[in-house]
């Protein structure tokens, strides 16, 4: 099975009206760098993504997905690298290309194809599946307190448990605990994700203690700088409520490195973990995690649905990842970019059972929201 040709398409997917904050606010989460512009300056729904379409000789297509605000040169580079190979020479899981955001895409595109030439779904390729469903969780920007009230009691109308929001100090995190107790009693529960802008362990702590008096927020997850690990270690000696470190893989100009999981371990530094990585890299932090038992899940971009399919298989893989995935793109943006989107009833996503990846595209949604296309071909 010989790819012939790679199709990149450029597409930007906004967020469907009110998915992501408080009408008025307005708090960019794209923490990179992008070009001239600075990190937390862009809206992650303004950034575009890149989908990957692979056709092979015998007419079998296949199909990759980036994280937002790639580099258009190297995924080009990269697929000049891949068109013109046999899948089955390839080592899926470790591809001849540079560790990088572009990366993962092509390596979800060579697993999609590589299903489709053995016949079997991504969960089998990686040694099966430990379940056949996989718990999800809402999600949310900065919201007031009303706001976070009512944004929760429609996931819990949804079917959802689990609410994951965006946070910083400047935001009344304890009221808006407050508001979803009010509002869902004691069948809401709560992920604060400051992405360390609680800045130090102290007030780090004060939000804490006064978040433990409201008694539904699961986790603090990336309260401190992640870089500041021993600070992790002693805002877990100083509250009851878990502490998560997230360990993405696509920010390593930011300091992320696999390694971190081990030295978050070794201080004591967390009780539970969000990786968002390579599948192989996934698979690595994921055994690490499971070696010593501490539970994580799958974290996102807030992507589109073939990522999101992606993810699926590798939470449904991992025997620790027991915890909601951040699996929520198609509640937030206007489009999946699937034929037939995954199956998410409630807080609960169906494994696709399908070769590879097991979905396909809606093309007709690609073309509505495509804004550049770049052909590569093995005959050049």
């Amino acid at each position: 099975m010989k790819i012939e040709q790679i199709e990149l398409v450029e597409v930007v997917v906004p967020a469907r009206p009110g998915s992501i904050e408080s009408e008025g606010m307005h708090h960019p989460l794209h923490m990179l760098n992008q070009g001239a512009r600075a990190g937390w300056s862009l809206q992650f729904d303004e950034m575009p993504k890149w989908v990957l379409i692979a056709t092979c000789d015998d007419g079998t297509t296949g199909l990759g997905e980036t994280y937002r605000g790639v580099r258009a040169e190297t995924l080009e580079e990269m697929a000049w690298v891949i068109v013109g190979r046999d899948v089955g020479s390839l080592r899926w899981s470790a591809l001849p290309l540079a560790p990088s955001r572009e990366y993962d895409g092509f390596e979800s595109l060579v697993y999609d194809l590589a299903g489709k030439l053995t016949g079997l779904p991504l969960h089998q390729l990686l040694g099966g599946s430990h379940r056949d469903e996989v718990l999800v969780s809402a999600w949310s920007s900065h919201r007031t307190p009303d706001d976070a009230g009512a944004v929760a009691r429609d996931a819990l109308d949804q079917g959802v448990t689990h609410i994951k929001f965006k946070c910083s100090l400047d935001d009344d995190v304890v009221a808006w605990a407050e508001a979803i107790a009010d509002s869902c009693g004691d069948r809401m529960r709560i992920i604060l994700d400051p992405n360390g802008r609680f800045h130090e362990v102290r007030h780090a702590t004060e939000i804490a203690k006064r978040l433990e008096r409201v008694g539904n927020v699961v986790c603090l997850e990336d309260p401190v700088p992640r870089w500041d690990l021993e600070g992790f270690a002693e805002l877990r000696r100083r509250t009851t409520i878990p502490i998560a470190l997230h360990l993405a893989m696509g920010y390593a100009e930011l300091g992320n490195r696999r390694e971190d999981a081990y030295r978050a371990l070794h201080l004591r530094a967390v009780d539970m973990f969000n990786f968002t990585a390579s599948i192989s890299d996934f698979m690595r932090l994921a055994s690490m995690a499971d070696l010593v038992g501490v539970p994580y899940w799958h974290g996102s971009e807030v992507d589109l649905g073939i990522l999101e399919a992606v993810y699926v298989h590798l939470a449904a893989v991992a025997p620790g990842c027991i915890l909601p995935s951040d699996i929520f793109g198609r509640r937030i943006r206007e489009h999946d970019l699937l034929a037939n989107p995954l199956e998410l009833v409630g807080e609960r996503v169906r494994l696709p059972t399908g070769p590879g990846l097991g979905v396909e595209l809606d093309h007709a949604a690609v073309d509505r929201f495509a804004t550049r296309r770049i052909m590569v071909t093995a005959d050049g």
